[in-house]
């Protein structure tokens, strides 16, 4: 277990930079910051669609686990070299894709970002998640980063879709059809 912080602020980024996990010290806006940076946005958006009221026991536990594995994520990010995410994390959130998916009809039209504001909190959520993948892509070219937390992003993306296209349903009946001949 890590360090307590017993006193939030330290000052030591005042110039810039920031503390990794491993003691060494980069700038605020290193590659490294902005892909475990934006690992956090997405978990902090995970947790707005946890938020929503009386959301199915389904969903409820999917998404905690995901808060969970994306707090690990940032921490194998914050460690250049560590590793935390597994092909098993990957799998489990492949099983809750095809769970989730099979109820669903057939998508035969692209759907708006919306359908009620726990599908719109969860479209929310896939779009920071596709810009966590981006930015963790962009450290991967410049640095070694796992590749079971790349394929995590991409599969998180992806359950994420799906949830919002459940929780369209579960709290307002329908998906938001974009209508491409208006």
């Amino acid at each position: 277990m890590g360090n307590r912080l017993s006193k939030i602020y330290t000052r030591t980024g005042d110039d810039g930079s920031t503390g990794l996990g491993d003691g060494s010290r980069v700038a605020k806006e290193s590659l490294r910051v902005e892909a475990y940076g934006s690992v956090d946005e997405t978990n902090s958006a995970v947790g707005v669609v946890l938020a929503v009221p009386a959301l199915s026991a389904a969903v409820h536990r999917s998404l905690t686990e995901v808060q969970h594995d994306l707090f690990d994520l940032g921490g194998e990010l914050c460690i250049p070299g560590h590793k935390m995410i597994t092909a098993a994390h990957v799998e489990r959130l492949e099983n809750d894709l095809d769970g989730f998916n099979e109820a669903l009809p057939p998508l035969k039209e692209f759907i708006l970002p919306g359908g009620g504001a726990a599908a719109a909190a969860c479209h929310m959520a896939r779009a920071i998640c596709r810009r966590a993948e981006r930015r963790c892509w962009s450290l991967a070219r410049a640095e070694a980063v796992e590749p079971d937390a790349l394929k995590y992003l991409n599969r998180l993306s992806d359950l994420l879709f799906v949830v919002a296209r459940v929780l369209a349903r579960e709290y307002q009946g329908s998906e938001v059809l974009w209508r491409h001949r208006r």
